[in-house]
């Protein structure tokens, strides 16, 4: 037999992801140019690991028909130049942080008996857990 208590404060977490670009363009009906190629969608350019789309014409293929054209983009989020400091957190699209645990009243005991005392979570970000294991083996 075996019994135990685990008490369990969490530290403070932050977790980030970058958010990469992304850019999409769709038309019926329509011609497309960069201003100097013809049915050209975007070369666009990249620096600082971020593309930045080129600029796009669209033209009605046929005066007076239906036409549809769209486009989006999504700028990425900046590469970092250094490592952030101790404590500090990049400027990312998407960023998940939790703050430390508060001990406050976390408590749990177990006698030499496999008694259980009182189970006690604490404040924000904490677990208590109390086990009591018992093993039989038959031969």
């Amino acid at each position: 037999m075996a019994s135990s208590v685990q008490l369990n404060v969490n530290a403070a977490a932050t977790q980030v992801e970058r958010v990469g670009s992304s850019f999409a363009i769709s038309g019926n009906n329509i011609d497309t140019t960069d201003g100097t190629t013809t049915s050209t969608v975007s070369a666009g350019t990249i620096a600082g690991g971020i593309y930045t789309p080129g600029t796009i014409a669209a033209t009605q293929d046929t005066a007076g028909s239906a036409f549809s054209f769209s486009q989006s983009y999504t700028q990425a989020d900046a590469l970092p130049t250094s490592a952030p400091s101790v404590g500090a957190v990049q400027n990312f699209g998407n960023i998940t942080s939790t703050a430390a645990g508060t001990a406050g009243s976390l408590a749990g005991s177990v006698t030499s008996a496999h008694a259980f005392g009182t189970l006690t979570a604490g404040g924000a970000g904490t677990s208590v857990t109390g086990q009591f294991v018992t093993e039989v083996s038959i031969r």
